[in-house]
C-alpha cells in the first residue's frame, strides 16, 4: 500500500498591500490548523500574484506563475480564504482570481471564510458575500467564519485574545468536517489508483 499523501492547506489573502492585517489573519489561521492537522501549507498573497492576472480575460491568457497558483487552489484539501472589506464587498482582484477557478474544482472542498475590516459593522461580509460565492462553487463552506477588525492588530500582528479564541472556535467546529472530507478524498484516490478503498 502506498503512503498516504500529506494534507494540503491552501490559503488566499485577498489583500492588495504588504504588510497586511488580512495576510496576518490568514497566517494565524494556517498556523492554528497546522497544530491539529499535520499539513503542507501554501499561502497565496494577492498583492504578489495579482499583477500576473492583469489583462487576462481567459485562463489560457494567464502566465504559468498564475496558473500554478490556481492549480493549488483547485487541489487543496482545505481552502482558507480571507479578504479585506472593500466598498462593502471583497476586493475586485480577489473575485477576478476566483473567476479563473474551474467551476467544479472546489465541489465539496472545505473552505474556511475570513475577512478583515475597519469596524464590526462589516462582519456580515462573510455571510452576504463570501458564503454565496463559495456556494456557487458547491464548496463546503465551514460553519464558523473569522472576522477581524483593525483594533485586533498591533503592527500587523494579532494582539487581541478574543480574535485568537474565535480562530480556535472556527477550527474546532471545522475539524470533523475537514477530517471526514479528507478521508473521503483519500478513499476516492485509492480507488482511482486501483487500490482497495479503506472502509470505516
Amino acid at each position: 500500500m502506498t503512503t498516504p499523501r500529506p494534507f494540503r492547506i491552501v490559503a488566499v489573502s485577498g489583500s492588495l498591500t504588504d504588510p497586511s492585517r488580512t495576510t496576518a489573519l490568514v497566517e494565524a489561521i494556517v498556523e492554528a490548523f497546522s497544530r491539529v492537522i499535520p499539513a503542507e501549507a501554501h499561502i497565496i498573497a494577492l498583492h504578489s500574484v495579482g499583477p500576473h492576472l492583469a489583462g487576462a480575460l481567459t485562463r489560457k491568457d494567464l502566465p504559468a506563475e498564475a496558473d500554478v497558483e490556481l492549480e493549488r487552489i483547485e487541489t487543496a484539501d482545505l481552502l482558507i480564504v480571507a479578504t479585506p472589506v472593500y466598498r462593502a464587498s471583497f476586493t475586485g482582484l480577489f473575485k477576478h482570481l476566483f473567476d479563473f477557478v474551474d467551476q467544479y474544482a472546489l465541489v465539496d472542498t472545505p473552505v474556511l471564510l475570513a475577512a478583515t475590516g475597519g469596524s464590526e459593522r462589516h462582519a456580515l461580509i462573510i455571510e452576504h458575500q463570501l458564503r454565496p460565492l463559495f456556494g456557487f462553487f458547491q464548496s463546503l463552506a465551514l460553519p464558523v467564519g473569522v472576522y477581524a477588525h483593525d483594533s485586533d492588530f498591533t503592527d500587523y500582528r494579532i494582539s487581541d485574545q478574543q480574535l485568537t479564541d474565535r480562530i480556535d472556535k472556527a477550527i474546532t467546529r471545522a475539524l470533523p468536517l475537514v477530517r471526514s472530507s479528507f478521508a473521503e478524498r483519500l478513499s476516492i484516490e485509492r480507488t482511482l489508483d486501483g487500490e482497495e478503498p479503506v472502509t470505516r
